[in-house]
């Protein structure tokens, strides 16, 4: 049986119509149970635009079947998305996630669902992930300790280790002195961002998910390319900024996956880190200065 896709809109109609639009182009499309759940809206002014996504969600076919769930008041992007995942994992035992602003290459279904089928009873693996870094030279799949959230799977094994106490999680990463590792080698601020979300800067189930699973010793599978193309990062989402470093080009031919051994592949989180040196001095000035701005 394939994995059910679950997606999570809001109030970006065009995201939204592109992220069909590409996930239908998977052969795999039609076979597929696709649920997706619609934030209400949180002011009066996103009214009018969450509406266009509700009329358009309406029209979708070319799945299996099309199940919409309706938020009767506004969750927020983490708890909806944690309600969501659980509700749909728990009931198939395993589950693919997209956002509304994330497209996907014509053979990400197949990525998933063999992914989803080779590693299931290998409680190591935490996640199958759909984008990678425009990084060279990879191996054709990789892993990498903890997890993602740009186009991802898992199972329900995996998901029960998803622990919503930021405040909890950051304190064993503290006690057992791995803030320095999960930041990959303090090139990305993940640790930063879990502080964040404690004192309420944002609003991150990701890092929650990639903490909890990087604390468990858990990996996440990755493909040397990407068949997740994020269009998010245009400045229309709230938790978004507007930047072209993570811009890669979707993977246009697909291999079967083959097994792998299950270890973290030091060269690629090597690769990783640089990129994230590379990216720092535009992404995270950005980054800090919309911050700032939210601030005062």
């Amino acid at each position: 049986m394939l994995a059910p896709i679950v997606l999570f809109v809001y109030n970006r109609l065009w995201h939204t119509q592109q992220t069909i639009d590409a996930l239908l182009k998977n052969e795999l499309a039609k076979d597929s149970k696709l649920y997706i759940y619609a934030d209400a809206a949180k002011k009066k002014e996103n009214i009018t635009d969450v509406e266009k996504v509700r009329e358009y969600i309406k029209t979708i076919n070319g799945f299996f079947d099309v199940e919409i769930i309706e938020r009767e008041y506004n969750y927020g992007l983490a708890n909806s998305i944690i309600d969501g995942v659980t509700n749909v994992v728990n009931k198939y035992g395993k589950i693919i996630v997209l956002e509304d602003d994330l497209v996907t290459s014509p053979y990400f279904l197949n990525y998933m669902n063999e992914g989803l089928e080779l590693y299931e009873d290998e409680d190591k693996v935490a996640c199958i992930h759909g984008y990678t870094f425009p990084v060279s030279e990879l191996n054709r799949t990789f892993f990498i300790k903890g997890t993602d959230c740009w186009g991802w799977a898992t199972w329900s094994r995996a998901w029960d280790i998803f622990d919503e106490d930021g405040a909890k999680l950051l304190s064993e990463l503290e006690d057992k002195k791995l803030t320095e590792d999960f930041d990959f080698d303090n090139t990305y601020p993940y640790t930063k961002m879990l502080r964040d979300q404690i004192i309420g800067k944002n609003d991150s189930w990701a890092i929650r998910w990639r903490a909890a699973a990087y604390l468990k010793d858990m990996l996440t599978l990755y493909s040397a390319e990407s068949y997740i193309q994020n269009i998010g990062n245009d400045n229309s989402g709230t938790h978004s900024d507007k930047t072209d470093d993570f811009s890669v080009k979707l993977l246009e031919k697909h291999h079967r996956l083959g097994k792998i051994k299950i270890i973290e592949d030091e060269d690629a989180r090597i690769k990783i880190g640089y990129f994230y040196d590379k990216i720092r001095p535009s992404f995270f000035k950005k980054v800090n200065a919309k911050i700032k701005s939210i601030l005062k």
